[in-house]
């Protein structure tokens, strides 16, 4: 029984360029490039324009690692084609955030500002003062980066101030009012 996710092979788009040696991985597109050591036991070749991931075994702990490899591989090769991005929204009378250099100032209601370096391949763009937008190759990165801004004030239950995802729903509770 192998991963049914791992079983799938993962297109190049045109402009991509996969380099395997041994155990190392390493792609290079329009966006940037990234590498990866493929966990021991899976074997990976390019087939027809496709990266396939093969098990060695059947064993669980191959089987385990086959999934997240393919997994993985797809996200990096996805990455640096199109590149990731996740957009966040800041809700709040006074909060707000612009560029600072290459970084973002927020005012978040706080007595100070708050100043936030992009960590290295990552970019911010701020349309307007509500919207910050992280974007990188690297899916993991750009999520953690958002995940930084948001915990800077995490959206709160009553009035939904906050930092929040744009796809994120925040459950509302009705105040001491709603008794």
């Amino acid at each position: 029984m192998a991963s049914h996710i791992g079983k799938l092979p993962v297109a190049i788009p045109a402009g991509v360029e996969v380099t395997i040696n041994g155990q190392d991985f390493s792609v290079k597109g329009p966006k940037g490039s990234d590498s990866y050591v493929i966990p021991q036991g899976i074997t990976a070749q390019v087939e027809n324009n496709e990266v396939v991931l093969v098990p060695e075994n059947d064993e669980r702990p191959t089987r385990a690692k086959h999934g997240l490899a393919r997994a993985i591989v797809a996200s990096m090769i996805k990455g640096v084609h199109e590149g990731y991005s996740k957009q966040l929204e800041i809700v709040g009378t006074g909060y707000r955030a612009q560029m600072k250099g290459k970084g973002i100032e927020f005012s978040l209601g706080y007595s100070h500002t708050i100043t936030v370096e992009p960590p290295e391949g990552i970019t911010f763009e701020v349309p307007n003062p509500n919207t910050v937008i992280v974007k990188g190759t690297d899916k993991q990165a750009v999520g953690q980066a958002a995940a930084n801004i948001r915990k800077l004030r995490a959206p709160e239950p009553y009035k939904g101030k906050g930092i929040k995802y744009s796809d994120e729903r925040i459950l509302r509770k009705a105040g001491k009012a709603g008794k």
